[in-house]
């Protein structure tokens, strides 16, 4: 029985995904899906998107054409070396990237969309913000 046991559990140890696969698959969702740096990171002077500042927060270069209450100029620096990131800690943002609502009770104020992702897609992002500094 303890031997069944040992290799059930071995098996779904298997099973888990690694950290390197977990971040791959939020470095997908945050690229390909969600695309966070066209607001997140900043551009060079011919408009292309500054690799050396990927997801360090941004100025936008975009408004509306009316006021829209609360919105942002910039972006936070989404990377763990930024201050959202130690502010909220990784549960604050898996939480607003499940709920749209962050650690102080509020939706985040425009232009930032008010993602609803399921737990997993949201730790898999965490992952990949934590792979950069």
């Amino acid at each position: 029985m303890v031997k069944l046991l040992g290799l059930l559990c071995a098996t779904a140890l298997v099973g888990l995904p690694q950290d390197s696969d977990l971040a791959a698959r939020g470095k997908y969702l945050v690229e390909e899906a969600c695309r966070c740096q066209e607001c997140h990171t900043p551009k060079t002077e011919t408009g292309e998107l500054d690799t050396s500042k990927w997801l360090k927060g941004a100025t936008l270069d975009f408004q509306p054409m009316h006021e829209v209450k609360g919105w942002h100029k910039t972006s936070p620096d989404l990377t763990s070396a930024g201050r959202l990131f130690a502010r909220w800690g990784e549960a604050g943002i898996e939480k607003f990237l499940e709920t749209g609502v962050g650690p102080s009770g509020h939706a985040a104020d425009p232009p930032m969309p008010a993602y609803k992702l399921h737990a997993d897609d949201a730790k898999a992002i965490v992952a990949y913000f934590k792979s950069l500094k």
